[in-house]
């Protein structure tokens, strides 16, 4: 069996130890990782920033639902960037989280946090939209870097890319904070904080802690798997989000939340049967490699 044709870097690793076993020997020049980081960094700002807004003008559980379109994205740009096989399971999942996004999107009844108009819902609707465009685009060109350009399998590779690109996204974040002048409020929002100010600055240490944590995890699985494979993992959220939102923020469960969530949970299943059927693949060339 072809090791180029399993269906990601895992599966391959599987079939020949050795892969994994030692790095890469090859290494793109500093010039390249710098542009590399710069680029994704910037996107990452510019991408955070589409989120804000989005989660600014939307409810917490239409915010999140929406986000499904990232998978339909990424599928898209898993196959034309990253040569990825689009498999009838695939299309499956993205199909049914796609109408779970579809179906809260067009959700009358949303209680968005901005209390505007219908237009400013659909002003967030598709800021968020754009967003997960850009976020999806961002993860296929990570694993691009990776693969193709990088070339180097090692775990700092990961951490490097984590840090580097977050920093890059960081210094975007604080110069907007400035430019804005919305820094002058800061000390505002921390008095008007109703559950004090010691935990306003928990509430931020721990989003910032837990962002790193789950970012770190996400560029590992783009790493060894793909970014397709990342972003489905990321996408279970959207099955807890909206629940959670229920306990912590009063949202309201409308008929269309319910029917988006009942969506969602067989197109994560379709594709976790996918990711099965990779595994019995693996099986069978390692029986042929034996024989």
């Amino acid at each position: 069996m072809d090791l180029h044709s399993c269906p990601n870097r895992w599966l391959s690793d599987s079939l020949s130890p050795s892969l994994s076993a030692s790095p890469r020997t090859s290494y793109c020049s500093f010039k390249t990782l710098v542009w590399i980081y710069l680029s994704l960094g910037l996107a990452i700002g510019l991408d955070n920033l589409l989120y804000s807004y989005g989660l600014l003008l939307l409810s917490a559980s239409a915010y999140s639902l929406i986000c499904g379109t990232q998978l339909i994205f990424n599928a898209v740009f898993s196959y034309l960037i990253n040569s990825e096989k689009i498999t009838f399971w695939t299309v499956m999942s993205i199909f049914f989280l796609t109408v779970s996004a579809l179906v809260i999107a067009l959700d009358d009844d949303s209680n968005s946090p901005s209390g505007g108009s219908k237009w400013i819902y659909v002003i967030g609707c598709l800021l968020t939209l754009l967003a997960s465009l850009i976020y999806s685009l961002q993860l296929s060109l990570m694993q691009f870097s990776f693969e193709k350009i990088i070339k180097k399998e090692t775990f700092a590779m990961v951490l490097e890319m984590q840090i580097y690109t977050s920093l890059v996204a960081s210094c975007v974040s604080v110069i907007g904070l400035f430019a804005s002048g919305e820094w002058k409020m800061l000390r505002m929002e921390m008095e008007e904080f109703h559950k004090g100010h010691v935990s306003y600055v928990l509430t931020l240490a721990g989003t910032s802690v837990s962002w790193q944590l789950g970012s770190v995890s996400a560029v590992a699985l783009i790493f060894l798997v793909s970014s397709l494979f990342s972003n489905l993992i990321g996408t279970l959220s959207l099955i807890v989000t909206p629940l959670a939102a229920l306990v912590v923020f009063d949202d309201k469960l409308t008929v269309a939340k319910i029917a988006a969530i009942i969506f969602a949970i067989p197109g994560v299943a379709f594709y976790m049967y996918k990711n099965y059927l990779d595994g019995l693949i693996v099986e069978r060339a390692r029986e042929s490699l034996a024989d």
